[in-house]
């Protein structure tokens, strides 16, 4: 009794968060002609519901591509379809076609966060509760803790809820995806995750991870046997997944072509807004986009991305536990987000759900780069006009976060998993103090980030230099990403083979 007592304050706490953020401004209030994407999001609504499917994602006369035009795959399309539904149901005009474009009310506003807020109770909230209470060891009060904690991390909460997406759908599939692998089910876990692509096209960060660790399973059992009919049961499941997904475009390869197209935008460049990756940091050293052709950007992000990825998906194609999954998502997504070909700022999110899953394992870490992935959105906040929610559910998040789950103390050289890295320092610098270092890092962060941001809220950039701020953001969060990119390779590669791995490990 005592535990379902804690989890209903603990989903009674992340809810209440998720609805008062709900309550503030949203992407493009206020802003015609183009608004921003909760109008994005409305307008999807509008195109479903009045145009037949296979006008979805071509210009015509009914449907302005150039006017928030559909870029997301199929299942996207459906779940927009629904919502409108709903919407016609309540009021006409909010999806009426023409009519309602940049339409602004108060009514409106409540259906459009209640949407999300559906979502979050229906696929995302259910599967954080699942991982923590079926593929967490420890007590009761302590999964209740690392749920809180997941639940509270405020960078998922200020892009749904506040700035206005449908992150929680894609990131709740993947994280279903987690939990069916990790409890033996894999071809729920590979449902889960084909939906989860079919929903977002970036859950391609998480691709070679949930691939390698199906395929190394697969020829852990032999592929001459039950690795062979496993691997079968495995392709058809997903095959099947992706049919009825994009069914309703499949008669005409030419609709299938242009949803591609959609979908990958390659014509958009390297980078766009101000984004905490490599590409857009090195571009104020050096013009990249200049210098280079398009062509040259692309096969340069592409080559760089996959070998950065490389390393740990072999390593977790060598030894496919759940463990080296959660370490393998995290380097996957970091080295598409820190490599990729034109990554967007809340493209962040998608490391950050596996970093959550290791919160309880490596607790100052995890928490480390939550708080940066959270603070390297912070001119998109801005432009928001989400400063209040930013500030107060990040100080939540970092009280409950240290004080729940002892990041401060649970800092040994055994606890960051720093074992093999202290072995190699030890000869050049014998008295080197790694869990002083890393301690004191962290709390240089906290300041360098809380400086920034003040600097960003109290003060006016040079005239001559009016991006200073964003881009200093960037750099700073930038250098942090690839730092921590660093050491969770180091923790999945070095991993001593005797080291008792988390339970249901496979």
């Amino acid at each position: 009794m005592e535990t379902w007592s804690l989890i209903s304050v603990c989903v009674f706490l992340g809810l209440t968060t998720r609805w008062a953020v709900s309550f503030n401004s949203y992407s493009g209030a206020g802003k015609p002609p183009m608004f921003g994407d909760y109008e994005a999001q409305r307008h999807w609504q509008e195109v479903t519901v009045n145009l037949p499917v296979h006008e979805w994602y071509f210009n015509t006369t009914d449907n302005d591509l150039n006017y928030w035009g559909l870029d997301y795959p199929p299942l996207t399309a459906y779940h927009s379809l629904l919502c409108a539904h709903v919407a016609k149901l309540i009021d006409p005009t909010w999806v009426e076609l023409y009519a309602s474009r940049g339409h602004e009310s108060p009514s409106h506003k409540l259906f459009m966060r209640a949407t999300v807020f559906i979502a979050d109770l229906v696929i995302y909230i259910p599967a954080v509760l699942l991982y923590c209470f079926y593929l967490r060891d420890g007590s009761a009060k302590r999964r209740v803790a690392v749920a809180l904690c997941i639940l509270l991390y405020p960078g998922l909460i200020l892009i749904d809820y506040g700035h206005f997406q449908y992150n929680s759908v894609s990131l709740g599939l993947a994280l279903w995806a987690v939990v069916g692998l990790g409890l033996g089910q894999d071809l729920l876990g590979s449902v889960a995750f084909s939906l989860a692509l079919n929903y977002k096209q970036m859950e391609l960060y998480h691709s070679l991870p949930f691939f390698c660790y199906l395929l190394g399973k697969c020829v852990k059992q032999g592929l001459t046997g039950r690795g062979l009919f496993l691997l079968l049961k495995l392709s058809v499941t997903v095959l099947l997944t992706f049919a009825l997904c994009w069914l309703p475009f499949l008669s005409d390869p030419g609709q299938v072509l242009q949803v591609l197209c959609r979908v990958f935008p390659v014509g958009r460049g390297l980078f766009e807004d101000k984004v905490a990756n490599t590409w857009c940091s090195l571009n104020v050293l050096i013009k990249i986009r200049t210098i280079l052709p398009s062509q040259i950007q692309l096969l340069c992000s592409f080559v760089l991305t996959l070998l950065a990825a490389l390393p740990s998906s072999v390593k977790l194609l060598a030894k496919p536990t759940l463990w080296q999954l959660k370490l393998a998502l995290v380097n996957s997504s970091l080295a598409f987000f820190l490599f990729s070909y034109h990554v967007h700022e809340k493209s962040i999110l998608l490391p950050a759900l596996p970093v959550c899953l290791l919160i309880n394992d490596l607790p100052l870490m995890s928490i480390w780069f939550l708080l940066v992935s959270n603070f390297s959105m912070l001119p998109l906040f801005m432009k928001d006009g989400l400063l209040m929610p930013y500030v107060v559910t990040t100080l939540g998040f970092l009280f409950f976060s240290v004080y729940l789950l002892s990041a401060l103390e649970r800092t040994t050289v055994a606890e960051l998993r720093l074992e093999s890295y202290q072995r190699l320092t030890h000869a050049c610098l014998p008295t080197l103090n790694l869990c002083s270092v890393v301690k004191w890092k962290f709390f240089l962060s906290l300041v360098g980030m809380a400086a920034l941001s003040l600097a960003s809220m109290l003060l006016d950039p040079p005239a001559a230099l009016p991006d200073l701020f964003p881009v200093l953001i960037s750099v700073f969060s930038f250098l942090h990403f690839l730092g921590l990119f660093v050491y969770f390779n180091l923790v999945q590669l070095t991993e001593p083979s005797g080291r008792k791995n988390q339970k249901k490990a496979n």
